[in-house]
């Protein structure tokens, strides 16, 4: 390969041993072509090159590493950029990679590694760059949806989230969509071909969390009949997400960092060690820099996951976006349901707008689907059909997460109570079977309170 076809890199780096040994390190690959500087000045003076890749060290003896940033995007705007930084800088970090960084590496013993794989990441995104235009890749699963300012920047950082294979935080309220971001990122990144596992961290009783991420050999415990990988082993290649991670315990904690570090798993009962390949993504509704204040979570972890922070906001905060998705859901309920199309009254609109949605987007969501099942218009959901609770009772519980099967439950026993438990009547303006509605009877320890009535 002529040198004209070559890979460009640029190391700028005041440290000597460390980028001479970087530059090395990079060197042995054919296709890369690397150029070292100690200075920002000497960099400024070389941009003429057209670098494909730059590693950029934050702390330089001319000037900082985010100043020379700016120029390099200014003067190259297609190269790469990876940073090199600090613990103590990730704050930083961030905010350039929600810039257009690359990735960012911090240094420790597997820097030197982590360069390398991130070079060989970047001659490949720069690959595809110049490959013929393709369409579009988007999301197969369920998106987000809504036109508010806070919702257009959670999409752009989530294009740019899927661009690198950095970690990715994402917070915010329960029920404001934390899984679908997860999905997003994965939908539009290159590993979308591969698995997507979540797992509910908080979900999992603690004495099985190890064998449920790690997997298990056969005779590990009392029940091992058998070999089973884990999730981490199930998602190589595509992307784990680890829902809820602020609800791990300490000591789990600790165990999940030396496989984040290594980049590689041991089953529980096991001696062989499964090399990973996976993108991490973590969400959480708590407030990880206070609870590792608090000790209830690792500082090294945090870091290790901090990542690109994607920030969901809660649904008070999205103006009209309670009416497009509210819309949706009713769309998609009628559809999915066989019944004709209906449309909110805009009395109906206005109450949604007034209510603070305290279990955000997966709140509107039962609301809207259970207005379009009670309403006795076929076209209309009007504002008696809006209800948020029914007595003491809340359709939907703030913090509660519903399996589709308990959800359906839900909206049948309200129905029953609304209809003075008459079974045919329920069954058909549900559009179920009479006997879903005994055998739910049943299972309640209800039958005695069936009524005759004309509809039977």
């Amino acid at each position: 390969m002529t040198s004209q076809l070559r890979f460009k890199i640029a190391v700028v780096e005041d440290d000597e041993w460390f980028g001479k040994t970087l530059k090395h390190r990079l060197s042995m690959n054919p296709d890369f072509d690397v150029q070292l500087y100690t200075t920002g000045l000497a960099l400024r003076n070389d941009l003429s090159k057209k670098f494909d890749l730059l590693f950029v060290d934050l702390r330089l003896p001319d000037t900082t590493g985010s100043k020379l940033v700016d120029i390099i995007q200014k003067d190259c705007p297609t190269s790469d950029i990876i940073v090199i930084s600090a613990q103590d800088e990730i704050q930083l970090v961030v905010d350039l990679l929600k810039k257009g960084v690359l990735d960012y590496l911090v240094k420790d013993e597997n820097v030197l590694e982590r360069a390398w794989l991130a070079a060989i990441q970047s001659f490949k995104h720069q690959q595809s760059k110049r490959a013929p235009a393709k369409t579009k890749k988007t999301s197969d699963g369920p998106t987000l949806i809504g036109k508010s300012a806070q919702m257009q920047n959670v999409s752009a950082l989530i294009a740019k989230a899927a661009r690198t294979s950095i970690t990715v935080s994402v917070t915010g309220e329960t029920g404001t969509g934390k899984e679908i971001v997860a999905r997003s990122v994965h939908d539009l990144s290159d590993r979308s071909s591969k698995p997507f596992v979540a797992v509910n961290v908080a979900a999992i009783p603690s004495e099985l969390i190890e064998s449920e991420l790690f997997g298990y050999e056969k005779g590990a415990f009392t029940g091992a009949t058998g070999r089973r990988i884990g999730k981490f082993e199930e998602a190589n290649g595509g992307t784990l997400f680890l829902d809820e991670i602020g609800e791990m315990e300490i000591s789990m904690q600790a165990k999940l960092l030396r496989v984040l570090q290594e980049k590689e798993v041991v089953r529980v009962g096991g001696s062989e060690k499964v090399p990973l390949d996976n993108r991490i993504i973590v969400a959480t509704h708590k407030n990880l820099s206070s609870e590792v204040e608090k000790k209830t979570f690792r500082e090294d972890l945090f870091y290790r996951l901090l990542g690109l922070t994607i920030e969901l906001p809660p649904l008070r905060e999205r103006g009209s976006d309670v009416e497009v998705l509210a819309a949706h859901f009713v769309q998609e309920f009628c559809k999915s349901n066989g019944i004709p199309e209906k449309v909110l009254t805009d009395e109906a609109l206005r109450k949604l707008r007034r209510h603070k949605f305290p279990g955000n987007v997966r709140e509107l969501k039962a609301v809207a689907e259970l207005g379009a099942a009670i309403s006795e218009s076929e076209k209309e959901i009007g504002t008696e059909d809006i209800v948020f609770e029914k007595g003491n009772l809340r359709i939907l519980d703030d913090d509660e997460d519903l399996t589709l099967e308990e959800y359906n439950r839900k909206i049948i026993m309200h129905f029953l109570r609304k209809y003075n438990h008459r079974v045919v009547f329920v069954a058909e303006k549900l559009g179920v079977g009479k006997s879903t509605i005994y055998n739910l009877l049943k299972e309640q320890g209800m039958k005695n309170k069936l009524v005759e009535s004309k509809y039977e």
